[in-house]
C-alpha cells in the first residue's frame, strides 16, 4: 500500500517510516499523531498524550486484551495493557472514552507511568529516523526543531518532560489524506501481527474492537425455527429447557477468538451461564460432543421442514454437504467436529484465553 506522494513534502521519507520495525510502536505512534492532529487538532502536545492515544484511541487496548494477539517478543506494549488491566481492574471491554479519562486522571501516578515509561525511550525519535539519521536521541532532538529535511514534527525536551511541535507544512497533507495514512498505519500493522499470529484468523478485523456488531437476528431466526418444528432444545451447558424467545445466543468458542457469527459456532443457551462464560473456551471432552449433537439435530429438522434460509450454507465449512452432515454417524459426527474445534480450542488457550467449564 502507497501513500499519496506529493511534489513539496518530503513524502517519499514517510512512506519509509515502517521500515525495520520490530515492534508495534510507529504503528500505534503515527495512528495516534494523526488522530491528535486531525481530531483534536493539536499542533503542539505533550508526549503522554500521545502514549494514551496509542493505549486507548488507536485501541492497542484491544488487540491485547480483549482480542490476545501477540505483539512479539520485542514488543512491551502488550504487557502494559495486560498490566493495568489486572491492577487496577479494568473492564477487558472498557469503553474508549472511559480508558482516556481514567489515564488522564492516573498521569501523575507513578506506578501508571513506569508501566507505560518505554513508550517515549525511541518511537519518538526513531519514527524520525528517514529524515534524521542519527542514533543519538539528543542530536535528533535539536536537528528536529529546524524542520530537517522537512521532518514532520520537532521535539522539544526539558526534565522529565517532552513534547511536540507539529511542521505545519504537513498539516493540509494530513488532513486531506487521514483515511489513506491511518489505513497505510493498519495495513502495515495487521501485516506485523499475522507473521507473529499466523494461526489467528481475521487479524485486520482484530486492530479495532467493534462496538456495533452485527445483529444476530438471522441466526436467532434459525434456532427458533428448529424448536418451533418440534427439536427439543436443552443448554449443553446446564441441561436446562430452552424456548423461543427464551435464550441467549452463545459463541461456544469466543467471537473474540473466531470474529464471525457462523451458525456452527452458536447455539442456544441459558442467560445467565452465557453471561459468566463470557470470553471463556468451554472443556471440548465435555461439551462439543453434546454440541456436535444439537448442531447436527438442528440441520435435520432444517432439512426436514424445507427451511431455507441462507444461514444454512454456513454449515458448508465444515467440509461437508448439509445432507452428508445431517447423515454422520456419532463417530463421524464427533470427529467432523474435533477437527473444526480442536486446533482453535488449542490457539486461543495459548494466546491466553482462559478454559471454562460449568
Amino acid at each position: 500500500m502507497k501513500i499519496p506522494q506529493s511534489e513539496i513534502l518530503s513524502t517519499a521519507r514517510m512512506s519509509r517510516i515502517f521500515e525495520n520495525t520490530v515492534a508495534t510502536y510507529k504503528y500505534y505512534w503515527f495512528a495516534s499523531l494523526l488522530d491528535l492532529f486531525i481530531y483534536q487538532g493539536k499542533t503542539h502536545f505533550e508526549i503522554w498524550d500521545v502514549m494514551v492515544e496509542m493505549v486507548v484511541v488507536v485501541r492497542a487496548w484491544y488487540p491485547a486484551c480483549f482480542f490476545h494477539l501477540s505483539f512479539g517478543k520485542s514488543d512491551s506494549l502488550y504487557d502494559a495493557c495486560l498490566e493495568l488491566k489486572d491492577v487496577y481492574q479494568l473492564p477487558v471491554n472498557i469503553k474508549q472514552d472511559d480508558l482516556r479519562n481514567w489515564l488522564h486522571r492516573n498521569k501523575e501516578n507513578r506506578h501508571v507511568r513506569s508501566v507505560l515509561r518505554f513508550l517515549p525511550q525511541n518511537v519518538p525519535y526513531r519514527f524520525l529516523r528517514p529524515w534524521i539519521d542519527t542514533s543519538d536521541d539528543r542530536l535528533t532532538v535539536t536537528r528536529s526543531q529546524t524542520f530537517e529535511n522537512g521532518c514532520p514534527y520537532a521535539l522539544y525536551k526539558e526534565q522529565a518532560t517532552m513534547w511536540i511541535e507539529l511542521n505545519k507544512d504537513w498539516f493540509e497533507y494530513f488532513q486531506a489524506n487521514y483515511t489513506i495514512l491511518r489505513d497505510f498505519a493498519y495495513w502495515n500493522l495487521a501485516l506485523f501481527l499475522q507473521v507473529r499470529n499466523p494461526n489467528v484468523p481475521n487479524i485486520p478485523n482484530k486492530l479495532l474492537k467493534d462496538d456495533n456488531r452485527g445483529s444476530l437476528s438471522k441466526q436467532h431466526e434459525y434456532w427458533d425455527f428448529v424448536i418451533q418444528h418440534g427439536l427439543d432444545v436443552h443448554c449443553i451447558y446446564t441441561d436446562v429447557p430452552l424456548h423461543k424467545g427464551g435464550y441467549d445466543l452463545d459463541h461456544f468458542i469466543p467471537w473474540s477468538f473466531v470474529s464471525h457469527d457462523l451458525i456452527w459456532n452458536l447455539l442456544p443457551a441459558n442467560g445467565s451461564i452465557n453471561s459468566s462464560k463470557s470470553d471463556k473456551l468451554p472443556n471440548l471432552d465435555k461439551y462439543l460432543p453434546r454440541l456436535a449433537t444439537m448442531q447436527q439435530q438442528a440441520v435435520q429438522t432444517c432439512l426436514r421442514h424445507d427451511f431455507r434460509g441462507k444461514i444454512m450454507e454456513d454449515y458448508l465449512s465444515l467440509g461437508c454437504t448439509l445432507p452428508e452432515f445431517a447423515a454422520m454417524n456419532k463417530g463421524d459426527l464427533l470427529e467432523c467436529f474435533r477437527r473444526t474445534y480442536a486446533p482453535m480450542h488449542q490457539i486461543a488457550l495459548n494466546m491466553g484465553f482462559e478454559p471454562w467449564n460449568y
